[in-house]
């Protein structure tokens, strides 16, 4: 069984680890996955491609989730061909780190607009089109340094802080109309970002988690599965924490 079968889910910045974890999970659970990439045409192609042979619609849109104007674009084109949307998962995010008194204006800036603003524009875009189908499931990826934060990523830890407060504001603005408002907190999750590290470095982080291993996007994707299918039609508003026990 599908478990997402006929949904349709818009995922932001998917061509690579969680978000194309996640757009490769939808796909395989049933759901039609619209996915936006920023500058990797190549790979958006490939993801089409590859996912379409599951039996369900995979576009993706070249589309800056920091931009107003790009996420009203977004979704209104959608919205000529979708008549309903059930899950936005904003996922975009980047990273610029450096102790604070190293940190440049921009450095801040950028991470705040890319990560933060990002979800009050699709959250702002697709909330006319959940209000009137009176349902949808929103999933904003937050971070492990979020809750309780990391030297010399003061800016990250801002932007992914603030996602959790503006999420359970709009559990509870928009929840009366059964449009439900979460997030997802991962710990360290092991991506083509971490392959380049120093193997001796990963292996002392994953020595620090009770699990002894780092996550997959596959952790994280199937967390989103289960928040944007019925299973947890009963759940808003809450912070879910998928880091192997590093956090409890």
């Amino acid at each position: 069984m599908k478990i997402l079968k006929d949904k349709t889910a818009i995922i932001t910045g998917a061509t690579r680890g969680i978000g194309r974890g996640i757009a490769e999970t939808f796909a395989k659970q049933g759901a039609n996955v619209l996915f936006t990439y920023s500058s990797s045409l190549d790979l958006a192609k490939e993801i089409e491609k590859d996912l379409s042979s599951e039996g369900v619609v995979v576009r993706g849109y070249k589309s800056d989730a920091s931009s107003f104007e790009d996420c009203q674009k977004l979704v209104e084109e959608i919205s000529q061909e979708f008549e309903v949307i059930d899950i936005l998962i904003n996922n975009a995010g980047i990273t610029r780190d450096n102790l604070l008194m190293r940190m440049q204006e921009d450095d801040f800036d950028k991470v705040i607009e890319v990560n933060l603003k990002s979800v009050f524009n699709m959250t702002k875009a697709i909330q006319r089109t959940m209000l009137k189908q009176r349902f949808g499931s929103i999933i904003n990826m937050s971070s492990v340094v979020g809750v309780k934060g990391n030297a010399g990523q003061s800016n990250y830890a801002a932007s992914k802080a603030g996602i959790i407060g503006f999420s359970k504001s709009i559990a509870l603005e928009l929840g009366s109309r059964n449009i439900r408002c979460n997030v997802i907190a991962p710990g360290f999750i092991e991506t083509e970002m971490t392959d380049v590290l120093d193997e001796k470095v990963v292996q002392e982080w994953r020595d620090s988690i009770p699990l002894k291993r780092g996550g997959t996007p596959f952790d994280i994707a199937n967390t989103c599965v289960w928040l944007g299918s019925d299973m947890s039609s009963y759940i808003t508003g809450q912070t879910i924490h998928v880091n192997g026990g590093l956090l409890t």
